[in-house]
């Protein structure tokens, strides 16, 4: 094939890819691109294939049973070349099958039955969506799609095709032609390629006769009728010029399009029409491909999205639940430490009553004490008239009742102001308890106004596309109500732990054993005691001394 062998593309090719034995990169697109595009001109490509079928095909596929020849086989095994993926191992995908099929029904003469390659394109799809070579050639021989026609039409449209997609013959025909020398007209069979228009004697292909080589600056155009021949056209080349007469109008009309295309494909550096066709249709499938990928992605993306926000809203939600039991927690914690508190003043007060009745109960007693007490000075100042030091004792007596009595004034004042005191203690309590009700009721209205919210967001999440954003907004919104209510829950708190701090009861002193004296238990304290008792040892002092 005269190709210098490159070891470093080929090792390019295969690098970091070693899945398999021939990897997934395969040969077919190596040996397309860096052998067989670097042939020269003159190298026989279809007696290459041919070789490469001889070493194949027998190992893959039995052709006798088939409608065609072996050389039909090989041709559909060619076409099958040109229209797979370049992928290995090789096969061909269903848009390519339909279009192979579509032209060889047109190449028959036979309408395209869509419904009847939609049924085979469906359990096609339930398969694999793709065929090899040998199942393509299977799927052919035993004419599934050219029921009805006889192995000549069959052989005559797999020849066509073939000849169309691999080698390159855009249109073909009997034509006449002018000759140059001796400008007489001649029927040759016209065979027009990307690059060449060719002419033979006959439609076998054995002897040609000459080329029309076809470049950028040729040009077509159509002739009037003269010497007898009708429906000319020439072809304009560098050098020289060809007349050639067409059967009728259409034929000429269809030849000088299929020659301008060729001329045109020239100019802008493009392939033949059908190989164009074969990457624009490859091209369209990537893209295709890309774009469902790139929607995928972005499905994924979205769904992504959507489960966040979901579980953003589940955790609000639970957030919230959880504020709401902690309230109700709370609300409960307060109620009942205000029941216990309302059980303790209850209970204070009554012991207050108790410990009052019990005061006046020892007023009273130290009354009649006193008044027992004075019947027994009256007896003693009888009695002992003559003791003097008696009677200064019963006349500092006297004056020490007399501090009795303004002590036990004092106590009542003292008792009085402590149960002013207390109720004004109850008052403060009570109106702590309204502004404690207050904020119940204001924790109630923005506890519903959250479970307005919520229901507000649950409604929107069906919207999630089109109002992400409103979403995000109304999800802030709530986690800012969300923490205005647990700041009121700990100012509540702090309220709380206030009152408690100034709900401390003054409770009433331990009550030791009473002291025993001449005017009744407990009549002085012990400092009170100590104290007279020093003032009547320095009088009895003095008095010593005077005698």
């Amino acid at each position: 094939m005269k190709v210098p062998h490159d070891p470093v593309a080929l090792e390019h090719h295969f690098k970091d890819d070693d899945k398999g034995p021939l990897s997934n990169q395969g040969y077919m697109p190596y040996l397309n691109r860096f052998i067989l595009d670097k042939v020269q001109e003159d190298f026989d490509v279809l007696e290459f294939n041919k070789i490469c079928w001889t070493l194949c095909y027998k190992k893959n596929i039995c052709t006798k049973h088939l409608l065609f020849s072996d050389d039909d086989a090989f041709k559909v095994w060619c076409i099958f070349n040109f229209l797979s993926e370049d992928r290995y191992p090789l096969v061909i995908i269903t848009e390519e099958i339909e279009y192979l099929l579509r032209k060889l029904m047109e190449a028959m003469g036979s309408g395209w039955s869509k419904e009847k390659f939609a049924d085979y394109k469906l359990q096609l799809n339930t398969k694999k969506n793709c065929l090899t070579a040998w199942e393509l050639i299977e799927l052919l021989g035993i004419g599934y799609f050219s029921k009805g026609m006889n192995r000549q039409t069959l052989s005559m449209g797999i020849n066509e095709v073939f000849q169309e997609l691999i080698l390159d013959v855009l249109k073909q025909g009997y034509m006449m032609k002018k000759g140059h020398k001796r400008k007489n007209w001649t029927e040759r069979w016209f065979v027009l390629r990307p690059k060449s228009l060719s002419y033979y004697v006959c439609e076998d292909l054995v002897e040609k006769k000459g080329d029309i080589i076809l470049d950028r600056n040729c040009c077509v155009e159509s002739l009037p009728d003269k010497e007898g021949k009708k429906c000319l056209f020439i072809i304009k080349c560098t050098d020289r010029s060809f007349e050639i007469s067409a059967s009728d109008k259409k034929k000429r009309q269809e030849w000088i399009q299929a020659i301008q295309t060729c001329i045109q494909l020239l100019r802008l550096g493009l392939p033949s029409p059908h190989r164009e066709a074969r990457l624009r249709r490859r091209e369209l499938r990537q893209r295709q491909q890309a774009d469902d990928d790139d929607l995928a992605e972005r499905m994924k993306q979205l769904q992504t999205a959507n489960e966040n926000k979901q579980r953003q809203l589940e955790a609000m939600r639970k957030k919230m639940e959880e504020a709401a039991a902690i309230a109700a927690t709370e609300e409960h914690r307060r109620k009942k430490t205000q029941s216990d508190l309302q059980d303790r003043y209850r209970l204070d007060l009554e012991r207050e009553k108790m410990v009052r009745q019990q005061v006046e109960e020892q007023v009273a007693q130290k009354s009649t004490e006193l008044e027992q007490y004075l019947q027994r000075v009256r007896e003693l100042e009888h009695m002992y008239s003559q003791l003097e030091d008696a009677l200064e004792d019963e006349r500092r007596a006297r004056q020490d009742e007399e501090v009795v009595r303004k002590l036990q004034a004092r106590l009542l004042e003292e008792e009085a102001t402590k149960r002013a005191e207390l109720e004004e203690f109850h008052l403060r309590q009570q109106r702590a308890i309204s502004e404690t009700e207050a904020e119940k009721q204001e924790l109630e209205r923005e506890r519903l106004a959250k479970e307005s919210a919520l229901q507000a967001a649950m409604k929107q999440l069906d919207q999630l596309e089109i109002e992400r954003q409103g979403a995000l907004e109304q999800y802030q919104t709530v986690m800012k109500k969300l923490e205005d209510a647990t700041n009121n829950t700990k100012t509540w708190k702090h309220k709380v732990a206030e009152h408690e701090g100034l709900l401390r009861l003054i409770q009433p002193g331990s009550k030791g054993q009473q002291r025993i004296t001449n005017w009744g238990p407990a009549a002085f304290s012990d400092a009170e005691l100590s104290l007279r008792e020093k003032k009547w040892q320095e009088t009895k002092n003095q008095a010593t001394q005077a005698q």
